[in-house]
Parts: structure tokens; C-alpha cells; sequence
């Protein structure tokens, strides 16, 4: 269960289909707490998602994982931390 103090950071690698990656990779951006650092021509993105639970990023996950065109999605990285009193979420 996650605490009020934790922040998560997950990354991973999601395959798409070539001719529908503008349009997944417009979606994916104009999601809360997710960035796309690397994409190519070919459907591989490299996406990091960050967010206050554990809960929040699989939902990030999910709904990556049903757009249209989208292949896979394999979670590569996640870590957690506490954040100490009067530190605030990013």
C-alpha cells in the first residue's frame, strides 16, 4: 500500500505500430506525469512516467497499453522514494 510520502518513477519501452506513431506519441505526451524522452521512425519509445503511487503509474501503463497501434508496453525501471517532511511532490 502506498504512503502520502512516496513519489514513483517507471519507465518503460513500447512498441507501436510504424503508421499510427504520430498519433499514439501525441497521446502518450498529452498524458499527466508522462514524458517521452526517445521515439523512432520504426514504433520503439522509450516512456517515463512519474506520480505519487504505485497505483497512478500502472493506470499510466494501461492506458498506454490500449491506444490505438500500440504493440506492447514492457516496464524496464521503477523505484520509489520517500520523500522526507516538507519535501514536496514534483
Amino acid at each position: 500500500m502506498s504512503k502520502a510520502n512516496e513519489w514513483h518513477v517507471a519507465s518503460l519501452v513500447v512498441y507501436c505500430r510504424p503508421e499510427l506513431l504520430a498519433p499514439a506519441l501525441q497521446a502518450i505526451s498529452a498524458m499527466d506525469g508522462v514524458e517521452v524522452p526517445v521515439s523512432g521512425e520504426q514504433g520503439k519509445l522509450v516512456v517515463a512516467i512519474e506520480g505519487p503511487t504505485q497505483k497512478s503509474v500502472v493506470s499510466r501503463i494501461d492506458q498506454i497499453a490500449l491506444l490505438d497501434g500500440i504493440l506492447s508496453t514492457t516496464l524496464i525501471y521503477h523505484e520509489f522514494a520517500e520523500l522526507e517532511a516538507g519535501e514536496e511532490q514534483q
